[in-house]
């Protein structure tokens, strides 16, 4: 089975180049994030004509994650229960909400035997931010649920953009990142727990150079210079992750004209 991930950032921007590394690629499953649509707005039909079925979550603009699957697609969850939620910003221009609110950052489904969760971690903003702390509380909750999925299968995976860099030497220079999120103590922590809970770790490999990048930011020819991160995750049960073939990432889909910022994760498994 083929299973990939890929932050798309917007999959209505970039619906040519995924119908063509769909067709190009082939995987028995994808997980979308960032797709930036609702659910009534995803292109399914475009999708379907490749034999692939699609479960979305989305809400508009920002978020949305989704399941491409063409070996099946049962028992769909959208979201999961204790989600924080997002209650605004104490001070600035967007001010506290009402109550918070629930985001599409997560959806899980079974394909061909496989339990397979989509997410798409909060920022975090800044240390000092609220929304930091709200980061820390959705992946403690997902950590849980992690717990949860383990006594039910040893078939499962959890990936997609998890906006935390492990280690210093998944991020091109440790001190450009000083006093910023997405290497901080707290979120590394948070990851250690989910890997505690009985993950592994599937570290991919580039299809060129010696760093594992997933990320790299638009901005002052980055990617060319390899400056980039690697946030985008490929978590398993030791069932999956020893039956891990091969795994890469491919760089290729982050060049051209319009790609997504980030590349995507491709992981064959022999079940």
């Amino acid at each position: 089975m083929r299973l990939a991930t890929w932050n798309v950032n917007s999959v209505k921007a970039r619906l040519p180049r995924l119908l063509d590394w769909l067709e190009t690629t082939g995987p028995d499953v994808l997980c979308l994030q960032e797709t930036k649509v609702g659910a009534d707005g995803f292109p399914t039909e475009e999708v379907a004509a490749l034999g692939y079925a699609v479960a979305a979550h989305g809400e508009g603009r920002w978020n949305g994650v989704a399941l491409l699957s063409r070996v099946g697609l049962d028992d769909v969850v959208r979201g999961f229960e204790g989600d924080p939620g997002w209650g605004g910003e104490p001070t600035g221009e967007e001010g506290l909400f009402e109550s918070p609110r629930i985001e599409a950052r997560a959806i899980s489904a079974t394909c061909g035997g496989v339990r397979v969760w989509s997410v798409y971690v909060p920022n975090g903003r800044t240390p000092e931010s609220a929304h930091y702390t709200y980061k820390l509380r959705w992946l403690d909750v997902l950590r849980s649920h992690m717990v949860d999925e383990l006594t039910r299968t040893d078939q499962l995976v959890v990936c997609g953009d998890f906006n935390v860099a492990p280690t210093d030497a998944d991020v091109f220079d440790p001190a450009a990142f000083a006093g910023a999120t997405h290497v901080t103590a707290p979120e590394r922590e948070a990851l250690a727990a989910l890997l505690a809970a009985g993950l592994r770790d599937v570290v991919p490999t580039p299809m060129k150079g010696p760093n594992p990048f997933t990320y790299w930011d638009y901005r002052a020819g980055m990617f060319h210079q390899d400056k980039g991160m690697r946030i985008d995750l490929f978590y398993a049960s030791p069932a999956i992750a020893a039956a891990v073939k091969a795994a890469t990432i491919d760089r290729e889909a982050r060049k051209g004209k319009g790609p997504s910022d980030h590349a995507p994760i491709v992981v064959d498994i022999d079940v």
